[in-house]
C-alpha cells in the first residue's frame, strides 16, 4: 500500500483486514446490507477497503480473483483493470469533481439511469459514493429515492469522513460501519509507508493529536518536500509555516488539515497559560469563522489573511 497511489489502484490492504473479512463473511452468508455507510477518519483507508470489497465480489469466478489469504487484489485481474479505468459494467463511482464544491444532482441522476439497466452477467451492481459529506440537499433527495429500494442486485457503498456531518435522512437509511484502526497497526502502517521509523522520531506534539495514517503521511510528505525538520518542529511553528507560506504553496494539505492545527495550537496554549478564558474565546472565534468559510463556500484566502494578521502577527 502506498498513500501516493489512489485507492482504486491500491492492490494491498493493510490494517483493515478484520473489517474486510467481516464484510466478506456477511456477503458469503447473503447477509451483507445493500446500503453500507463506512464512517471513519479521513486517511484511514475507507476507500481502499471499499475497492477491495468490490473487487472480491465482482472478481469471483474470474482468473486471478481476489487473494483472500494475502488481502490483495491481483493486478492482472479483469475486474481490477476495468474498475481502475472506470469502465466496469457492474461498478459505478460517484465522487466530488475537482472543479465542484458539492456532488451535483446530475451525477445522481446518471447513477439512477445506470441502476435501471440490466446487470451484466447476472452479477451484483456496486455503487460507490465517496465523500458523501459533499452531497447537497438536492443530490441527497434524489439519492434517497433510489437508495430506499435499490433492489437485491444493487449494493451501495458510501464513504463518510466522520469529522463532517451528513444529512440525517441519508444516515438513517444506511447501516453504518465505523472503520477503526488499532494503534499498533496504525504505527506499523505509518512506518512501512515512510522512512527510518518516522513515527518514533516524530515530535511529541504531533503524536498526541494525529489519528489516521493518511494525516501522518500527508504531514511527512509536506515536511520532506519543504525541508521541514519533523523531529523538532512544534504545532505552533508548523501552523505558522503553513499560513505564512500559503500563497506560495497553495495545495489541499492546508485546507484539509487547518481545523486540526488550529485546535491543537489553542489546546496547547490553554494548557500552558493562565489566560485560558481569553485564549478560549479566540479559539472559538477562529473555529467558527473557519466553519462558516467551509459551510457557505466563502473565500478561503481571506480567512488565511485574517489568520496571518491576528494569529501569526500577534
Amino acid at each position: 500500500m502506498n498513500i501516493s497511489i489512489p485507492p482504486n489502484k491500491q492492490t494491498k490492504l493493510l490494517g483493515l483486514e478484520k473489517t474486510f473479512d467481516f464484510c466478506k463473511n456477511l456477503f458469503e452468508s447473503k447477509k451483507l446490507p445493500n446500503k453500507i455507510l463506512f464512517s471513519g477518519q479521513k486517511g484511514i483507508g475507507k476507500a481502499t477497503l471499499c475497492y477491495h470489497l468490490s473487487n472480491y465480489i465482482l472478481s469471483k469466478d474470474e482468473l486471478d480473483a481476489y487473494n483472500i489469504k494475502n488481502s490483495e487484489i491481483n493486478s492482472n485481474n479483469k475486474t481490477y483493470k476495468l474498475i481502475t479505468n472506470n469502465i466496469h459494467p457492474n461498478f459505478f463511482l460517484i465522487d466530488i469533481k475537482d472543479e465542484k464544491k458539492n456532488i451535483d444532482i446530475s451525477q445522481i441522476r446518471e447513477m439512477i439511469k445506470y441502476t435501471n439497466k440490466s446487470s451484466f452477467n447476472i452479477k451484483k451492481k456496486i455503487i460507490l459514493i465517496d465523500n458523501v459529506e459533499y452531497l447537497n440537499l438536492n443530490s441527497v433527495n434524489a439519492l434517497l429515492k433510489i437508495i430506499e429500494e435499490p433492489g437485491n442486485e444493487v449494493i451501495f457503498l458510501l464513504i463518510h469522513n466522520i469529522e463532517k456531518n451528513i444529512f440525517p435522512t441519508l444516515k438513517s437509511r444506511c447501516i453504518q460501519f465505523k472503520v477503526l484502526l488499532e494503534k499498533e497497526k496504525k504505527i506499523k502502517l505509518i512506518n512501512s509507508l515512510t522512512e527510518n521509523n518516522f513515527y518514533e522520531k516524530l515530535n511529541e506534539d504531533f503524536k498526541n493529536y494525529y489519528i489516521s495514517p493518511g494525516f501522518y503521511i500527508s504531514f511527512y510528505n509536506y515536511c520532506k518536500n519543504n525541508n521541514i525538520d519533523f523531529q523538532n518542529i512544534t504545532i505552533e511553528l508548523f501552523l505558522r509555516d503553513l499560513i505564512l507560506n500559503y500563497e506560495n504553496k497553495k495545495n489541499n494539505f492546508l485546507k484539509d488539515n487547518l481545523i486540526h492545527f488550529i485546535e491543537y495550537f489553542f489546546a496547547k496554549r490553554i494548557k500552558n497559560t493562565s489566560l485560558k478564558n481569553k485564549i478560549h474565546d479566540k479559539y472559538k472565534l477562529f473555529t467558527k469563522k473557519l466553519h462558516e468559510t467551509k459551510k457557505y463556500n466563502l473565500d478561503f484566502e481571506s480567512f488565511i489573511i485574517e489568520l496571518k494578521s491576528k494569529l501569526i502577527n500577534e
